[in-house]
């Protein structure tokens, strides 16, 4: 019978067989910041193991659940992709106690971009648009120590504007992520306003020269990229 514990060990030592060095070196390049220490799986392979896993007997949103709480502490970067693509596929099994234990991975794991951008627009977007559980529920994590869960806070709400075509609620639940002191949080509340900048520009625009002088340019690099050269203008700090 197949345990967590069990499916974890098969899940590593799958990993360590289909180790490849030129696999490492070619993606760590997109993590100049760290946060990559990967066995080098290819995406394919990964792919065909986790459906694999699905198929058998017992696997359950609860049962991966369990085997997530093995999987996310590991330092290896699939180990932590085997937890979101067996937690996406089982979308249809949410619950507001499954978003509980999503944000618990946070203080367990969760370390690069890469990983928190996929569990934001593949899971957590998903809590949002079925309206498992409302925004606010991101409100702690504003806060929260682990600056990959503060930049989930934004890029999380990202699928959720684009649903709802209306974006000034918004502007002012990620307004205190306007000052982190983080480059990560930076680029996903950049990554967000640029998105929220083409469904409603005025009010992002404002939003924007609110804090113009003050805020880390990285957001305004990230938060003007599809304006053009003479409204980016507008928002170049005074020196």
């Amino acid at each position: 019978m197949t345990t967590p514990q069990s499916l974890y060990s098969d899940i590593i030592a799958f990993c360590q067989a289909h180790a490849d060095e030129a696999m490492v070196k070619k993606y760590s390049r997109y993590f100049k910041e760290g946060g990559y220490d990967a066995y080098g799986v290819s995406y394919p392979l990964l792919q065909a193991k986790v459906s694999a896993i699905l198929a058998e007997p017992g696997i359950d949103l609860p049962f991966v659940l369990q085997a997530s709480r093995l999987l996310i502490p590991g330092t290896k970067y699939e180990e932590a992709s085997f937890a979101l693509m067996l937690v996406k596929a089982l979308k249809k099994q949410y619950t507001a106690d499954t978003f509980k234990e999503i944000g618990y991975w946070f203080s367990i794991g969760i370390r690069n971009w890469a990983h928190t951008d996929a569990l934001c627009s593949e899971i957590l977007s998903v809590f949002l648009l079925k309206k498992l559980i409302p925004y606010g529920e991101l409100e702690s994590w504003k806060t929260g120590v682990n600056k990959f869960q503060r930049r989930a806070v934004p890029v999380s709400l990202i699928k959720l504007i684009k649903e709802t075509r209306s974006v000034s609620e918004y502007l002012y639940f990620i307004e205190s992520l306007m000052m982190d002191k983080e480059r990560e949080v930076h680029q996903g509340v950049g990554w967000f306003l640029r998105e929220a900048w083409k469904i409603e520009p005025a009010p992002v625009e404002a939003f924007l020269m609110k804090y113009k002088d003050t805020a880390p340019r990285l957001i305004f690099q990230y938060a003007t990229e599809k304006m053009t050269t003479a409204k980016k203008e507008r928002f170049r700090r005074k020196k």
